[in-house]
Order: C-alpha cells, then sequence, then structure tokens
C-alpha cells in the first residue's frame, strides 16, 4: 500500500508535515470499520482530501493546494500496515 508524506500551510497559517494513505489506496474493509455516521459524504473545497493519517491513526484532511515542496511516495510494508490499524 502506498503512503505520502508531504507538509501544506493549514487554515491558521501554521505548517503541519502529515505521512498519510489516501483513501483510494486503502482496504475497503479497513475504512468501512473506522466510518461512523450517517454515509454522507463530506463536501470539502477543491484541494482538500480526507486522508488516513498514520501518525495520529485518524482521518485528518490534507490541503493540496497549499503543499510546500514535495510529497514523497512511499510503500508501506505488511507488519506497518498492522502497527497502525490499531
Amino acid at each position: 500500500m502506498k503512503s505520502y508524506q508531504g507538509t501544506f500551510v493549514k487554515q491558521n497559517g501554521d505548517e503541519r508535515t502529515m505521512t498519510f494513505v489516501r483513501l483510494a489506496d486503502m482496504p475497503e474493509d479497513f475504512i468501512a470499520t473506522r466510518v461512523k455516521g450517517t454515509g454522507k459524504k463530506a463536501n470539502l473545497t477543491e484541494g482538500r482530501e480526507l486522508v488516513w493519517d498514520l501518525d495520529a491513526a485518524a482521518f485528518r484532511v490534507f490541503n493540496w493546494k497549499t503543499a510546500i515542496g514535495d510529497i514523497v511516495e512511499a510503500e508501506i510494508e505488511e507488519a506497518e500496515k498492522n502497527e497502525n490499524n490499531t
């Protein structure tokens, strides 16, 4: 599974570096066990994407429009996936 690391400017002006997995790259069963609510899709403004933050082990929003520098792509090993699925 692919992971990404990138820095962006948050709405309050702070910079945030995040290591994350895009939802399209995640197994459906992983997402299904963590989604609560009505199942209604979030209305995110252009350039914002709902992702799984590997460090926080939670859904977060990455802002591609305010990204700083390059977004680094990496491959997650099976053992790492299991550690982050808790």
